[in-house]
């Protein structure tokens, strides 16, 4: 099962987020990951464990009053770093999290791409969507 855990404040986002990770750890998972916002948006994701995520950051900037983490349970694509949430867009502004599988994904994907969109997926459903 997914978990979604989000901090806007005036505290370091990371460890809130951090802990929120862990607590959801009960749930069952494959991956987790972050998006953290200062001067910019920076997104870390690892396959496994939030202790592999917590281990892959360590030396990174992680300085940040606003952040959303997940951990995935993997519905569709495999399990691998690259499918872990949080999706970013192409240009490095936005970053996403969703739970379960988005069911009318083609019409929104459809619409997008009339907007002249494009994506890349691991999958036919959208997952792991890099949006350009």
């Amino acid at each position: 099962m997914c978990g979604i855990v989000a901090y806007i404040g005036h505290r370091e986002a990371y460890p809130v987020i951090l802990k929120g990770l862990k607590r959801l750890e009960y749930r069952g998972y494959d991956s987790s990951g972050v998006a953290l916002l200062n001067k910019g948006l920076k997104v870390y994701k690892k396959q496994g464990k939030v202790a592999d995520l917590e281990e892959s950051l360590v030396g990174k900037d992680l300085h940040a009053t606003i952040g959303i983490g997940h951990t995935r349970w993997a519905t569709h694509g495999e399990p691998c770093d690259r499918n872990a949430h949080p999706h970013t867009s192409s240009n490095g502004k936005l970053s996403m999290i969703h739970n379960g599988i988005i069911e009318n994904y083609a019409q929104i994907k459809q619409d997008l791409i009339k907007k002249g969109y494009s994506f890349i997926s691991d999958t036919d459903n959208g997952s792991a969507v890099e949006i350009y």
